[in-house]
């Protein structure tokens, strides 16, 4: 199957679910979560939806649970919102890209890097004055 065809659905499905997570699914437990990606296996059975989410560890575990609950009634709009013939089981993957990145601009942050030496600029003028000495 072309790899242009699973990007095309990948897409379709990342903008259906982050659509359905704004105006359908009411779940309070699922606050602030973000589709940032999703990979479809070639066979088009399987979708992966990558997410990230903002809050305590309690919160995200909340969004988790409220994913998973959600994800039979995702399944189902995927299914009937995009045209295909087999609908793709549906699993939510929490992506830690976002928190990873964070963690290493924070470090980046608190690096307390030496700053540049002072290097005193040569006058160009100066050395192009001087004639060349040939002994």
């Amino acid at each position: 199957m072309g790899e242009n065809r699973i990007e095309r659905i990948a897409h379709l499905i990342k903008k259906e679910v982050a659509e359905m997570l704004i105006r359908e699914v009411k779940d309070p437990r699922i606050g602030m979560v973000t589709i940032t990606g999703v990979t479809v296996s070639k066979d088009l059975k399987i979708a992966h939806i990558y997410y990230s989410a903002f809050g305590s560890e309690k919160q995200l575990q909340d969004s988790a649970i409220g994913l998973r609950q959600a994800t039979k009634f995702i399944q189902r709009e995927i299914g009937r919102r995009i045209r295909m013939r087999y609908t793709p089981v549906i699993d939510f993957q929490f992506d830690h890209s976002l928190e990873y990145g964070s963690h290493i601009d924070q470090i980046l942050k608190d690096l307390s890097l030496p700053k540049e030496a002072e290097v005193p600029e040569k006058d160009a003028k100066d050395e192009s004055e001087q004639p060349d000495q040939k002994d």
